[in-house]
């Protein structure tokens, strides 16, 4: 007996539904009933048991292969047109981190309070909710109490509480203690595994109805015909070979429509820049370039009698070994985790940096190397690696929150509070207050959750950011200014600047010709407390089938060579901390870029840094990718 594939399951129950010839799909419209969920086809039981059919067809195709929709249509246009499936949802949330599962937990609550139910699902390119997250990371609670007031009774993987605040200047051989700015100290806030919380906010989603599909990437957003509403997404297709044709595997991704759609990709999302670009919604219009920042981090763990640790320690530290043009610094959490001694440390360094042979990777390295930090690592073990953009911007680069069809949460909007380095309370809230506008509006029928922005006007997540609006743009002056200006903004006027600093450049745009810079030299790895790239890849759990085409396609293929190696001396070998990118020669001596795509720990440097943006970072299949469930 032949068993049948998830989407051919899904084909009787849905067929009817389907677009049979464009990725633009209409979506009839549907009724939200106040007794009673969204009547499709799909109920709740043939969504559960299409769920489990959808995670048998991924465990038995773990390595699956890269693509993007565009290339597909131009290399298969002699294939059969792709037929898809179509499940329906009064709410579909893309991604699966802090803001989307706070955003997934609140509508459902709304829902039991009013005595309505909805239909909502949380859609995940990680192997599993939390293998893609990746922060410090020290939460602050004010969310979480607010979203779940008997916390205290719940399992919520809280680790160590923060005891220790810890500032400093570093130079290359001392350093200076600094006074620690009102906004960042930790007191009452908790050293967590951001993995480990996801993993929870999903159980506690799951457990109010929601449904959430690990292992599917969003490729493309559906619009109406017209182009001017969201309608929902399509995921990636299976089964694609590494020259653009159809194995014997394939699979057409299934579209999720939603009457309104939540974007939570994090930061740089791939559907989300599309959001952003479409001249319909005018999302940025009248609001700078978002900035963002790179951020290393490792998990080490210590022996138990370890005179370095110090339990429930929050250390901070800028100057060294960052250049004093350039925004950034370290951190490093002192915890425990199941009983083991652990520390987590990592530096960020903007985005905007000078020097296109600068590498944060290395940078982090050299660091460890101070000799103030230099016994923290000397009796402990490296356990853990990986790394992510962080965005920036803050208040000044906010764009408008929503548009017909969705809205904008978490780090996809720039939610991030920079000078307290945390955006883990300031995303659920982000999310929490989306859910109640998202709510609003299917409630009254409406098209936009307009009042999404009022929401987030009167709310203390407004006040926050727009209180540190200044900190992260003042450092566009430099280290020194940046330091000064800072504390007189932070300590002395309490953010109540009658000013208001933009940061108005986009950071690729500030990367120098080669020709203009002295290129910087790293030490060798010793192995034991600094290590190549290559070795701390292997901690991260990264994984991508070989055989198959790159998620990381460059618009123009001549320019890596013509321009980014010519010109600025190959950036992306430096800036990428998984060495994805490698400029080889052949025998004849001519360069050419090498992508090594399943290297990728889809951090996004690339589609941020790149000189010319000739750099387009699109989803791989779902599951592939990184597993940070410790990080």
């Amino acid at each position: 007996m032949k068993k049948l594939s998830a989407n051919t399951a899904v084909k009787g129950l849905l067929a009817k539904h389907a677009n049979k010839s464009s990725l633009k799909a209409c979506c009839p419209k549907v009724i939200f009933n106040q007794q009673q969920s969204l009547k499709t086809n799909n109920n709740n039981c043939s969504k559960r048991w299409i769920h489990q059919q959808l995670i048998n067809n991924q465990q038995r195709n773990q390595k699956r292969n890269f693509t993007s929709n565009i290339k597909l249509l131009e290399e298969t246009a002699e294939e059969e047109p792709i037929e898809r499936e179509v499940m329906e949802y009064d709410v579909v949330i893309i991604g699966a981190g802090p803001a989307g599962l706070s955003s997934a937990i609140r509508l459902k609550q709304l829902a039991l309070e009013s005595g309505k139910d909805i239909s909502v699902c949380v859609l995940e390119k990680g192997q599993e909710v939390g293998s893609h997250l990746l922060s410090g990371a020290c939460l602050e609670l004010r969310s979480l109490k607010e979203l779940f007031p008997n916390y205290q009774e719940l399992d919520v993987p809280l680790y160590t509480e923060a005891t220790t605040d810890r500032m400093l200047f570093l130079t290359e051989t001392s350093s200076i203690p600094l006074p620690t700015l009102p906004e960042m100290h930790n007191r009452g806030n908790y050293i967590i595994s951001i993995g480990q919380f996801g993993k929870w906010l999903a159980k506690e989603a799951e457990a109010l109805g929601v449904d959430i599909f690990s292992g599917f990437a969003a490729d493309k957003i559906v619009y109406n015909e017209t182009g001017d509403k969201v309608l929902g997404i399509i995921t990636k297709d299976v089964g694609i070979g590494k020259d653009g044709k159809r194995k014997d595997n394939f699979e057409p991704g299934i579209q999720l429509i939603g009457r309104q759609t939540i974007f939570a990709e994090g930061s740089r999302g791939s559907l989300s820049k599309t959001l952003y670009a479409n001249d319909k919604f005018k999302l940025r219009e009248g609001v700078p370039d978002q900035t963002y920042a790179l951020g290393v981090k490792e998990v080490w763990e210590l022996p138990d009698n370890d005179p370095n640790f110090e339990k429930g320690l929050i250390m901070h530290t800028i100057g060294w070994p960052l250049d004093h043009q350039t925004y950034g610094g370290t951190f490093m959490y002192h915890y425990q985790a199941n009983g083991t001694n652990r520390i987590s440390v990592g530096l960020v360094s903007a985005l905007d940096y000078k020097n296109p042979t600068m590498s944060p990777y290395n940078e982090f390295q050299r660091y460890k190397l101070h000799p103030k930090m230099k016994k923290y690592f000397e009796n402990g073990k490296c356990i853990a690696y990986g790394a992510r953009t962080l965005v920036e911007g803050g208040y000044q680069c906010l764009p408008k929150l929503s548009f017909p069809g969705g809205i904008l949460i978490g780090d996809t909007a720039g939610f991030l509070n920079v000078p307290k380095i945390k955006g883990i309370h300031t995303a659920m809230k982000s999310g929490m207050l989306g859910a109640e506008a998202v709510f609003e509006a299917l409630n009254k029928d409406d098209e936009e959750a307009k009042t999404y922005t009022e929401r987030f006007k009167s709310s203390w997540l407004h006040s926050e950011l727009y209180r540190e609006r200044n900190i992260r743009a003042y450092f566009k002056y430099g280290l020194i200014p940046g330091i000064v200006l800072s504390g007189l903004d932070s300590m002395i006027l309490r953010g109540k600047t009658p000013w208001t600093v933009k940061l108005d450049h986009s950071d690729n745009k500030e990367t120098l010709p080669i020709n203009q810079v002295k290129k910087i030299e790293y030490p060798k790895p010793d192995g034991k407390i600094t290590f190549d790239i290559l070795t701390n890849l292997s901690r991260s759990g990264t994984n991508h089938n070989h055989d198959q085409p790159s998620h990381l396609r460059l618009i123009d293929p001549t320019i890596p060579v013509k321009v980014n190696l010519n010109v600025y001396g190959g950036p992306e070998q430096y800036f990428c901390p998984a060495r994805v990118y490698e400029y080889l020669q052949d025998e004849q001596g001519k360069y050419r870029l090498q992508i090594n795509a399943q290297n990728c720990l889809h951090c996004k440097a690339c589609d941020i840094k790149d000189p010319t943006q000739n750099i387009n970072w699109t989803v791989p299949e779902g599951s592939g990718g990184p597993s940070y469930l410790i990080m």
